[in-house]
């Protein structure tokens, strides 16, 4: 185990949509087939890694063929080259650097080898990591050119760790030596007794003393299974004490895992509490948008029963009149008929006003740009309006444009009823993957979001997309309305 922001606005920051979730983890990769998985495992778990026959049961009958067993043999025939060489060297050299550093000519040569020791037990660690599956964490250390001068000697020469790759190299030989004899002796000999009943006639054996060596072949590849598998495992734990961290490495380990656990668990809480306000949000924003689209039905209703309705009914007395006065008094009858074309043209406008402000046609058919150059047209007080980039704008969700026109029809009606303001300025564009939306005005301010009243109407649709609604209105400074929502559903 191998020991971003943006300038602060006047807008309130967004809740759910904009708040940042912690990335998942990276998927890992499968191991290669035929290689086993790498596992940070730690020592009470070398065992079921590497030899797991010596836990008994079905493991233990299944010693020969268990993919454990020739992993081993797999990592003895290997290392037995490995580690011959590196402990014939390092018996070699080591004591006659050492014995020459009284005179001073040996000191290099010592540095020098123990500097080698960092490639070979990296290598060391890399090949038990290949071969059997498990993985020796390496050790922490100073590097040598951290200090000048004589440090960097004493550095390496005081350095333990790499004097117990040293005393790794030369007692894995002697034990790697152990393992060969073991593993490949007994597999031989074993074969050889079961193979001896072959030739019964020329040694003259009996079929008891036969079968007693067949069953002494077959006893012998078990044994060798389950003592290949020990040596294995003895290895594994010589090269996690000698390779390894050390006991204050493996302590100063635990420290780091401990203190990436907590932070992966306030992480995790911090998750949960950003959810639980998340959910709050959502409820209040729901409960409103609830709350307004009942109260649209209910202004819906009401225009149409004390307006539009009242007016048909108008026009049917009307009409019913001018047909009674037709053949008497013609006259009579055209200045009915008359009254009634008015009143027809005026439910017509009267119901477009109403279906204007339950969805307006010309969003559907035109778009938000041209939506909003209508509003700008209507309104009584001058409107400049800035669009750059009327593609972007097509691009949003008609939930996004939809709650953008209705935002900029109550600000325009605001503007001219209450506002007694001489200018509107309105500027939409698309920034990001966000649809904003500003409108500002030179009136004498002080507009308030009362209960029940259109703003608040309005904060409740936009916050029911996920969006944000904030309003400026000192009083006598004008007002400035700032609306972002998504873009995307």
């Amino acid at each position: 185990m191998e020991n971003t922001t943006s300038a602060a606005q006047a807008a309130p920051t967004r809740v759910g949509a904009g708040q940042a979730t912690a990335a998942p983890p990276p998927p890992v990769a499968p191991p290669s087939p035929g290689r086993p998985a790498a596992r940070a495992v730690g020592i009470d778990e070398d065992l079921e890694q590497v030899a797991p026959a010596l836990r008994g049961g079905q493991s233990l009958v299944l010693a020969p063929w268990a993919g454990a067993t020739w992993r081993a043999v797999s990592q003895l025939t290997v290392g037995f080259f490995v580690l011959l060489v590196a402990g014939v060297v390092t018996l070699s050299v080591v004591p006659v650097a050492a014995s020459l550093t009284l005179i001073g000519v040996g000191i290099p040569l010592l540095v020098g080898c123990l500097v080698v020791t960092d490639p070979f037990a990296a290598a060391e660690r890399a090949r038990l990591e290949a071969q059997l599956g498990v993985r020796v964490s390496a050790p922490v250390r100073r590097r040598p050119g951290s200090r000048p001068g004589r440090g960097r000697v004493l550095t390496v020469l005081l350095d333990g760790r790499r004097w117990s790759a040293v005393a790794y190299a030369v007692v894995a030989m002697m034990l790697m030596c152990v393992e060969v004899i073991v593993a490949w002796g007994g597999l031989g000999y074993s074969l050889a007794a079961i193979a001896l009943p072959v030739y019964r006639s020329a040694t003259e054996l009996s079929s008891s003393q036969a079968m007693l060596w067949i069953a002494v072949g077959i006893v012998g590849i078990w044994a060798t299974s389950w003592a290949t598998q020990g040596l294995a495992l003895v290895h594994v734990r010589l090269a996690r004490t000698l390779l390894g961290p050390g006991r204050r490495g493996e302590v100063e380990e635990a420290r780091a895992q401990a203190a990436v656990a907590q932070e992966e668990a306030a992480a995790a809480q911090e998750r949960v509490e950003m959810a639980r306000v998340r959910a709050e949000h959502l409820t209040e924003t729901r409960t409103r948008a609830v709350g307004a689209a009942d109260t649209e039905r209910r202004r819906i209703e009401r225009d149409l029963h004390d307006g539009a309705q009242q007016r048909l009914v108008a026009l049917g007395v009307e009409l019913g009149a001018a047909k009674r006065a037709a053949a008497a008094d013609p006259d009579a009858a055209r200045d009915a008929i008359d009254h009634a074309h008015r009143e027809v043209k005026e439910v017509l406008a009267e119901l477009r006003d109403l279906v204007r402000g339950i969805h307006p046609a010309v969003l559907t058919d035109r778009g938000l740009d041209a939506a909003l150059s209508a509003l700008a047209a209507r309104s009584p007080v001058p409107v400049e309006v800035d669009v750059p980039d009327t593609d972007a704008l097509a691009a949003c969700t008609p939930a996004a444009q939809a709650a953008a026109y209705f935002v900029t029809a109550e600000a325009l009606t605001n503007a001219a009823r209450h506002a007694g303001a001489s200018l509107v300025r309105l500027d939409v564009r698309v920034s990001g993957d966000m649809l904003r939306l500003e409108i500002a005005d030179d009136g004498h301010g002080g507009a308030l979001e009362l209960p029940g009243s259109g703003l608040e109407g309005l904060r409740g649709r936009v916050e029911a997309l996920d969006g944000t609604f904030h309003l400026e209105s000192p009083a006598g400074h004008g007002t400035r309305l700032v609306v972002e929502v998504p873009c995307a559903s």
